[in-house]
């Protein structure tokens, strides 16, 4: 993972002539033309207060390096200050015009990403979801090792109280106790847990621990044939060697297709998704193009000089290592530059068909691995249309935050990546809390077994024939677990970079 080894004194002040913009009294709310000049008066107003000038930079940052950056107002015209938080000036770019409302994934963060994303963890490690088409609140999944692990939690529990409270996704406000409860930052949640009718009180303290993705393994024998079956929940950076092993032992299976579930998996680092792909293509696509990473016109034309804050130490291939920017990288969507990934086989499992199980919570670099497969093999969708996010970023360092906006856009070898309305499935069925992972019976796993053995999907299932009732109660506990999904998603460059 690219580490940056900032300085605490290497936060951004707007006002400083570095980041290549020019302050100007000749113009008053003018638009920045195609070399980011700011020509401002606001930013005459100088300050030292560094909560402003972190408002300041959030917005700077964006005027450069957004993917939607054209069209974007004037500092003037936005004026970050009058905001009373950094994530009300990232709220109010996401709800600009300039990105077509495509924008729902910018945030800021106070580095708990960048910890997940190095797998390690510091919640309760268990997520929950309302059962579909029922008022019943059940454990979705535990991270192993997890402080939710040792207390006993498992998936499919049925939660019925939460620290004494009935469970409830009547109202909005019985949600957001949910969400407070469970997601939230408090020390410890007690949960009442229903098993064979005699109910549980289960108290969970939070902790730190080593997020392991992988929660499930097996290979299936249907009528002779091996079918593998691997539940991958994030792609942190430290798991390729943990997928390395799971293959290993689907090859020593004999595996010739495989399931993978990314149900949950709101995804991680693009270096984690290219070694995954490369697990699963075939070997024909070695040398060939896999993705291209596409930049705004600006960053491309090597005009985002903001970037020269972003510093870090980087090491040569020559063993020399220096002090560089993000600005040193170029970002031409070329192989030179580094932007275009080409497939490079991993290990040596060959496979003739590849099934994905999605849901809503199935985003960014899970979309990114199963869009670089369509193309080149036979991929089968099995849930419910994914989230719908072909963009990614890298992180931008500002004072004590980490800002997250979408910086580039991914698309295949066939040059497709416009899956913003998410990708849709070849079987649509509701997601089955009540299973464990890989209960043969549970709904989308065995759907997945149907198609290995029989060429097709069943032509009928009880989920897909509800009744206008029925149909009322699965669209509110949709609309409640949306409100509870708290998974982060997003595809984040961790790459090295590569200096030309």
């Amino acid at each position: 993972m690219l580490k940056r080894l900032i300085s605490q004194n290497a936060f951004l002040y707007a006002l400083l002539i570095v980041v290549g913009f020019t302050v100007s009294c000749k113009k008053n709310n003018s638009e920045t033309d195609a070399n980011a000049v700011v020509e401002s008066n606001l930013l005459q107003t100088k300050t030292t207060d560094r909560t402003l000038l972190t408002k300041d930079s959030i917005f700077l940052y964006a005027k450069q390096t957004y993917f939607w950056n054209v069209g974007m107002p004037s500092y003037d015209t936005f004026n970050p200050r009058k905001y009373a938080s950094n994530q009300q000036v990232v709220s109010a770019i996401r709800a600009l015009s300039s990105n077509g409302g495509k924008d729902k994934y910018s945030f800021i963060d106070d580095g708990t990403v960048a910890g997940e994303l190095g797998g390690v963890g510091g919640d309760y490690g268990f997520s929950a979801n309302f059962e579909a088409n029922t008022d019943t609140l059940r454990v979705k999944y535990v991270y192993p090792t997890s402080p939710a692990a040792q207390a006993g939690l498992a998936r499919g529990n049925k939660i019925t109280r939460v620290n004494g409270r009935a469970v409830s996704r009547a109202s909005s406000a019985e949600i957001d106790f949910l969400n407070n409860a469970i997601f939230g930052d408090n020390a410890s949640v007690t949960l009442t847990i229903e098993k064979n009718k005699t109910a549980t009180d289960v108290t969970v303290t939070r902790g730190s621990y080593n997020i392991n993705p992988i929660l499930y393994t097996n290979t299936y024998s249907v009528n002779g044939k091996k079918v593998g079956y691997i539940v991958f929940n994030s792609f942190t950076t430290n798991i390729l060697g943990g997928l390395d092993n799971a293959f290993v032992k689907f090859k020593s299976d004999g595996v010739t297709e495989l399931i993978v579930d990314l149900r949950y998996n709101g995804g991680g680092s693009v270096a984690t998704a290219d070694g995954f792909t490369n697990l699963i293509a075939p070997v024909s696509q070695n040398g060939k193009v896999m993705y291209t990473t596409y930049y705004n016109k600006l960053m491309q034309d090597a005009g985002a000089k903001i970037l020269e804050n972003q510093k870090f130490y980087y090491t040569f291939p020559n063993g020399k290592t220096e002090l560089v920017s993000m600005f040193d990288y170029s970002f031409k969507p070329t192989i030179a530059a580094g932007n275009q990934e080409l497939f490079t086989k991993r290990g040596s499992l060959n496979l003739n068909r590849v099934y994905f199980i999605v849901t809503g919570s199935t985003a960014s670099a899970s979309e990114l691995l199963i869009n670089n497969l369509k193309p080149v093999m036979d991929v089968k969708l099995i849930g419910s249309k994914t989230y719908g996010k072909p963009v990614g970023f890298f992180s931008l360092r500002i004072d004590k935050s980490d800002l997250y906006i979408p910086q580039f856009q991914t698309k295949n070898s066939v040059d497709f990546g416009d899956y913003f309305d998410g990708m849709n499935v070849d079987k649509s069925v509701a997601d089955d809390l009540t299973k464990d992972f890989g209960d043969v019976d549970e709904k989308l796993l065995s759907q997945a077994l149907y198609y290995s053995l029989n060429g097709n999907f069943t032509s009928y299932t009880k989920e897909n024939a509800l009744s206008s009732t029925s149909a009322a109660g699965k669209a509110l506990s949709d609309n409640a677990n949306e409100k509870l999904n708290h998974e982060f998603k997003g595809m984040v460059e961790t790459r090295k970079l590569k200096f030309m």
